[in-house]
């Protein structure tokens, strides 16, 4: 009998801590990328799908993907020694950013269920990046010239950000910052920035 009753008690207390839900949203963002001596950076939009696989009142545990898709404009100066002249030069392209995330989500937008007013997450996981920019090339006579190129890299990535609450429901305003470490070809550092609306 003990036994029967310490397992209801335990199924009664563990429950609602191991609860899970969907929860996502959607918003712009910026993001740049630093490869070398090139900067790139780009404008788009953001979806936030997450899966909140811990909850409580307070908090929960999520994993999510928030997956940006941006137009990129990047930019390389190039130095003519021929000319003795420097050379800006401009390119568009495309990008794509990726990451795998696990956040610890408190307050506001933690769970359906929260309502208060301000809440906060800050997470890490892995991530994949895509952009296209510039590049400063030099030729087997020595001469400088810039080239397009495409990075796919992938690495460790960070995230934080605050929630603000809008409405009677858990609808909130996020803003997050994002942090990437690209582990191959030139090591690039992507940054990012989104405002979201999540439903």
């Amino acid at each position: 009998m003990k036994k029967t009753i310490l397992s209801v008690f335990l199924f009664c207390f563990l429950c609602p801590a191991f609860s899970q839900s969907f929860m996502h949203g959607a918003g712009i963002t910026v993001l740049g990328s630093s490869t070398g001596g090139n900067f790139s950076y780009g404008e788009g939009l953001t979806y936030s799908p997450r899966f909140n696989f811990v909850e409580n009142e307070k908090l929960s545990v999520s994993v999510g993907i928030p997956l940006s898709l941006a137009i990129s404009v990047s930019t390389s100066t190039v130095y003519d020694s021929y000319f003795n002249d420097y050379t800006d030069n401009v390119s568009v392209g495309f990008v794509i950013n990726a990451p795998l995330i696990v956040n610890l989500n408190m307050g506001r937008g933690s769970t359906k269920e929260n309502r208060q007013k301000f809440g906060y997450f800050v997470g890490a996981g892995f991530g994949y990046h895509h952009g296209d920019f510039l590049v400063d090339e030099t030729d087997a006579q020595g001469y400088n010239y810039v080239g397009s190129r495409s990075l796919n890299t992938f690495g460790p990535a960070a995230n934080a950000g605050v929630r603000f609450g809008v409405g009677r429901k858990y609808r909130n305003i996020e803003v997050r910052l994002s942090y990437m470490k690209g582990l191959n070809d030139t090591k690039p550092n992507v940054f990012g920035i989104s405002g979201l609306f999540n439903f």
